[in-house]
């Protein structure tokens, strides 16, 4: 478990910075499973998670559901049979905030258990 795993959102304004390229490289460290991607334009932390049917990744997208209400920072989920695609970003900012990497950590404890 990360230290990530264990912090919580903070509240990220419209003038809230992005993650600088230094600060990605090293959160990306405790979240190696994630990928960066872009998304028109805009960059997100992506990964994929592997299932053994539709229902199982239905029960962890509903989890993980329940978590991002909680912290106030909500996903792109995308549920297909045997996987489910997450993605995090800001949608505020329009790009990657210290938010997101705690929350891709908080999806992977969630996963393991």
């Amino acid at each position: 478990m990360s230290i990530l795993s264990q912090a919580s959102c903070e509240a990220c304004r419209i003038d809230a910075p992005k993650v600088t390229q230094d600060q990605s490289s090293e959160l990306m460290k405790h979240i190696a499973a994630w990928s960066l991607i872009e998304i028109e334009g805009i960059e997100q932390l992506q990964r994929v998670y592997k299932f053994k049917n539709f229902m199982a990744g239905m029960a962890f997208a509903n989890k993980l559901a329940e978590i991002s209400e909680a912290e106030g920072h909500h996903p792109g989920i995308l549920i297909e049979w045997g996987k489910v695609t997450v993605n995090w970003w800001s949608h505020s900012i329009k790009g990657l905030h210290q938010n997101d990497f705690v929350m891709a950590a908080k999806t992977d404890v969630l996963f393991e258990q």
